[in-house]
């Protein structure tokens, strides 16, 4: 049963301090008034084990969020599906997450806020929906469509995985096997080299980089090691910021060859909610709304905001978002001729439906490309090792010959 601590307020005005075990925060303050104790503040102790900080699986949670919709679809009270599942799901994190899902709805939350007090485990997208669901009351569908939604994503995900675990391990290899090189096979050269430079030879280029990074690495390399670690470290903790975030997606938008990727997810996601959202009946200034904090994407969503805010002026939703330069001109259009045709929520589903293909086509040209590159790569690493270690002998050779 979970701990509450507690400060309450005798009736003589003293403050008093202690922990009570109850089902949930309203248990616990109707025993605290049984005992004429006024609540300053009722908090769940969080106890610190290994179960609560493993990560909640997509898997998992598509299946605890079909299972709601289910159980809400036959009827089953909010409340009641939630103890359900609290219950039977096997995953002991999210159990108890689900457990604080409820008290809190008991107590008046809304589901979505109630949810949004997860995000690192629901997501921007889950908490959307929802919320869209809750106002719309279309929940039971708005549940369904998010899981086959992180469904799909994670699908994605593994094939993508599967497919560069080979790649991976080649760029891996290649990368131990040329730090090895420099770090111990190359020092057995080093005084060859140094006899042939004082001979009157120079050492060719490729030699002198070579033996330069041997040194550096030798000497340094706990270092440069433990700068690279602190230097991730901080990079994580930055990127976790608001202006991190937006520094990041703006920068992901311009990688070649991922760039277009990234936007073309992020703009399949924004026109997907929206359809969804417009189709349900949900008004479209709050759609938009909503969708933009779905998109993923910071500077989308920023867009989006802006766009959102001429369309509540009088305009017509592409007349905005084509100023923005975010959305491809080919979806511009059929926006504009959606809007014309009064059909905007079927043609926005349908645009994702084609960027998700193209996206998909994408990925597998890259995904095809990630072996002989790294194969490439690695062959470039290994054969300048090689090469800068043969090419002074071979000039010897060449001068005694």
């Amino acid at each position: 049963m979970p701990q509450f601590a507690y400060t309450a307020r005798t009736l003589t005005g003293e403050n008093v301090a202690g922990t009570i075990s109850a089902g949930n925060k309203r248990e616990t303050l109707k025993s605290l008034a049984e005992r004429s104790l006024f609540p300053l503040h009722v908090e769940e102790k969080r106890q610190a084990n290994w179960s609560r900080q493993r990560r909640v699986n997509t898997p998992v949670l598509v299946s605890n969020l079909m299972q709601l919709a289910d159980l809400l679809q036959n009827g089953v009270p909010l409340m009641e599906s939630l103890s359900l599942l609290a219950s039977q799901c096997p995953h002991p994190h999210l159990a108890d997450i689900l457990t604080d899902v409820r008290d809190q709805v008991a107590e008046g939350t809304p589901l979505d806020e109630a949810f949004g007090k997860h995000s690192d485990v629901f997501g921007e997208l889950t908490v959307s929906m929802v919320r869209a669901g809750v106002e719309g009351s279309f929940l039971e569908d708005a549940l369904k469509r998010t899981a086959e939604f992180l469904e799909k994503q994670q699908e994605l995900k593994a094939r993508v995985t599967g497919a560069m675990i080979y790649p991976a391990f080649l760029a891996t290899l290649g990368g131990v096997i040329t730090v090895l090189l420099i770090v111990f096979f190359v020092p057995k050269f080093a005084e060859l080299f140094e006899r042939l430079e004082q001979d009157g030879g120079g050492l060719p280029l490729p030699t002198v980089i070579l033996l330069g990074m041997s040194d550096t690495v030798s000497q340094y390399g706990w270092f440069l090691g433990a700068a690279g670690a602190g230097g991730f470290l901080w990079l994580r903790k930055l990127v976790r910021t608001e202006r991190g975030r937006v520094f990041v997606d703006r920068w992901k938008l311009k990688i070649p060859v991922f760039g277009p990727i990234f936007h073309g997810y992020a703009v399949s996601r924004f026109c997907r909610i929206l359809g969804t959202l417009l189709r349900n009946g949900v008004p479209l200034l709050r759609a938009l709304e909503i969708s933009r904090d779905s998109a993923g994407n910071r500077v989308l969503s920023q867009a989006i905001r802006n766009a959102a805010e001429n369309v509540s002026a009088g305009e017509t939703l592409s007349g905005p978002l084509a100023g923005c330069g975010l959305v491809p001109r080919p979806v511009m259009a059929m926006i504009r001729v959606a809007e014309e045709a009064n059909n905007l929520d079927e043609v926005l589903v349908g645009i994702a439906d084609g960027i998700d293909r193209n996206t998909a086509r994408q990925i597998d040209i890259m995904v095809r490309l990630a072996e002989p590159t790294m194969l490439l790569v690695m062959g470039m690493m290994i054969g300048f090792v090689l090469v800068a270690l043969l090419l002074p002998v071979f000039d010897t050779m060449t001068t005694m010959g």
